[in-house]
């Protein structure tokens, strides 16, 4: 059996990458949409579990110290990490995995799965971001500048990832990243085993 394709999704604050993951969870049914958990306080609506873990800093760094986390970051004064143990058991059985999360985390992602798919989000414009971000009220305004500003620079952050993806309607940004995962799937490297099964059975010959 193939091992599942670790897909990393990042983006700017604002960009709308929960709304985009969901609308990826519900087309591709057999994919896990990885939980994280974070130390800050649950915002309207959310709920412990199904939009993230909500834990306290004490917690957060037993996680960390018991290396229980693929990665973790401080991000706005919180923190914020991937449970390890349920993501790797997906991708050992063959089932893909979906990971939103910031630039800082992908990082680390990347310096030890290297073999994941790296997708960023990227707004229509920075005017539409800004609106975006006012338009979620969550935050008073000194907030939100901050976050507009930091988003500014973390699109930079766009030039070290595999795939760039312009979330204009959310429909169509899942429907490009499924693309990209069909197309990763078919990949020489992902298929080796296939060539080698293959070659047994005497169907091809390799030199």
């Amino acid at each position: 059996m193939a091992e599942g394709i670790l897909i990393v999704l990042s983006g700017p604050s604002g960009v709308g990458k929960g709304t985009v993951g969901k609308v990826l969870a519900a087309e591709k049914k057999d994919i896990y949409f990885s939980v994280s958990m974070t130390t800050r306080p649950p915002r309207a609506g959310e709920e412990d579990g199904a939009s993230y873990f909500f834990v306290g800093e004490e917690e957060f760094t037993r996680r960390v110290e018991q290396n229980g986390l693929l990665e973790w970051a401080r991000v706005y004064g919180h923190y914020y990490g991937t449970p390890k143990e349920k993501v790797l058991d997906c991708l050992n059985r063959g089932q893909d995995v979906l990971l939103e999360i910031d630039t800082q985390g992908a990082k680390m992602i990347k310096s030890g799965f290297p073999q994941g798919v790296f997708v960023f989000l990227l707004p229509p414009s920075l005017r539409e971001l800004k609106q975006r971000i006012i338009g979620r009220g969550t935050e008073p305004p000194q907030k939100v500048q901050e976050r507009f500003a930091a988003a500014s620079l973390e699109i930079l952050e766009a030039r070290e990832y595999d795939y760039l993806v312009v979330n204009d309607f959310a429909e169509r940004a899942a429907q490009e990243i499924l693309h990209i995962v069909r197309a990763e799937k078919l990949k020489v490297n992902r298929n080796k085993n296939l060539i080698e099964i293959l070659r047994g059975d005497g169907y091809i010959q390799c030199p």
